[in-house]
C-alpha cells in the first residue's frame, strides 16, 4: 500500500460524513454524478484504488473481484447486508472486508412496522384515493383494512433487527410472537417478548397474521418464500420483507397477491432492484418502498462512521471491528 492511500467511495454519502473522510484520508475519490458503478467501472476502481466503498447494491462477485491487476486490500461496505460479496473470492485476492451491524436496526425495524401498518390498514390505496379526488366522504364499509393490534406475528430469523420488531409489536400492538431461526437466539431476547420458537418454517407459517422476513440473502435462501411457502399462509395475512429482494419468488407472489391467496405484501426490498416486476405496479395489496429501511439522517451518518472506524483500523493495522472476510 502506498503512504497515502487511495480511497474509493462508489456512491454519495451524507456530507458531513465525507468531510470526515477526507480528513482522515488525502486521496479521497469520490462519485460526484452519484450513478451506480457498472462492473467495468467498479474492476477500475479496485485497480486503482488501495481501499474501496462499495454499498449493498454494486456487484462485488467472483467476476468483479477477479479482475486482473487488483490493487485493492480493503472492501469497507456501506450496509449491514453482504450477500453481494464473494468473501472466497475477496479472500483468494487478499481483500479484507467489513460491515456496518448494529446501527441500522432500529431504522429497519420502524420500516418493518409501518409496511405492516400501510398493507393492513390499506394506507396507501387510501392516500392514493384521496390525492385523486376521489374521496366522497365518510362512510362505514370504506377502505375496510385489518386490525394489527393482538394478531401473530411470525419472524423467520431472530437476529437483532427482528427482535427490534418482535419488541415494537408485542409492547407497542399486544401482538404474539413467533420465530423460526436455525441457529439458537439469545434467551433472553426470547423471554422478553415471550416469542415462540418453532421447529421449522412449514411449521410457523400457518399460525402467523403477519409473516416478516429477516434473513440474510444469497444461494441458501434465495427464494425461500416460493409458491408452495405462500400457499401455506393464512387467508387473509400479509407477507413483510424488509430483509433481501431474492428471499421471495416475485412470481409466486404476484400471483398469491392477484388470486387473494393473501391479503397483501409491504415490500422494502426487491428481487434485481431497481428493476422492478411490473406486476407488482398492478396490485392494490401490495405496498412498495424504494428500499428505505435505513434511510433516516441519523442511520446513514452512522453507517458511514461505522465504515470509517474499520477503514481507520485496517490503516493503523489494527483488529477490524466488523470484519467478515
Amino acid at each position: 500500500m502506498s503512504k497515502t492511500p487511495t480511497v474509493i467511495v462508489t456512491r454519495r454519502w451524507p456530507s458531513v460524513v465525507e468531510d470526515e473522510l477526507r480528513e482522515m484520508c488525502a486521496d479521497v475519490r469520490l462519485n460526484e454524478e452519484d450513478r451506480p458503478m457498472s462492473r467495468e467501472q467498479l474492476q477500475d476502481a479496485l485497480r486503482g484504488a488501495d481501499c474501496v466503498l462499495p454499498t449493498v447494491t454494486d456487484p462485488m462477485d467472483a467476476e468483479t473481484l477477479g479482475a486482473s491487476g487488483i490493487r485493492c486490500k480493503f472492501l469497507g461496505n456501506f450496509g449491514v447486508g453482504f450477500n453481494h460479496i464473494d468473501l472466497d473470492a475477496a479472500k483468494k485476492a487478499g481483500i479484507s472486508v467489513t460491515n456496518t451491524p448494529e446501527v441500522l436496526t432500529d431504522c429497519t425495524a420502524d420500516i418493518a412496522m409501518i409496511l405492516m401498518l400501510t398493507t393492513a390498514r390499506r394506507i396507501g390505496e387510501g392516500e392514493r384515493h384521496v390525492r385523486s379526488n376521489s374521496w366522497k366522504g365518510w362512510r362505514p364499509t370504506h377502505l375496510l383494512g385489518t386490525r394489527v393490534t393482538g394478531k401473530t406475528l411470525g419472524l423467520v430469523g431472530f437476529g437483532r433487527i427482528a427482535c427490534a420488531v418482535a419488541r415494537r409489536a408485542h409492547f407497542g400492538f399486544g401482538m404474539k410472537i413467533l420465530f423460526h431461526d436455525p441457529f439458537e437466539p439469545p434467551q433472553k431476547a426470547v423471554r422478553e417478548v415471550g416469542a415462540t420458537s418453532y421447529p421449522t418454517l412449514e411449521q410457523m407459517i400457518p399460525d402467523a397474521d403477519f409473516l416478516s422476513l429477516h434473513c440474510p440473502g444469497g444461494e441458501k435462501t434465495r427464494h425461500l418464500m416460493n409458491r408452495e411457502r405462500i400457499a401455506l399462509m393464512k387467508p387473509g395475512s400479509f407477507l413483510i420483507n424488509t430483509a433481501r429482494g431474492d428471499v421471495i419468488d416475485n412470481r409466486a407472489l404476484i400471483e398469491a397477491l392477484k388470486k387473494g391467496v393473501i391479503a397483501g405484501a409491504g415490500l422494502d426490498v426487491f428481487e434485481g432492484e431497481p428493476n422492478l416486476d411490473p406486476g407488482f405496479l398492478e396490485l392494490e395489496n401490495a405496498v412498495l418502498l424504494p428500499h428505505l429501511g435505513s434511510a433516516s439522517r441519523e442511520t446513514r451518518i452512522a453507517m458511514g462512521r461505522r465504515v470509517l472506524k474499520n477503514l481507520r483500523a485496517w490503516l493503523d493495522g489494527a483488529e477490524l471491528p466488523d470484519r467478515v472476510a
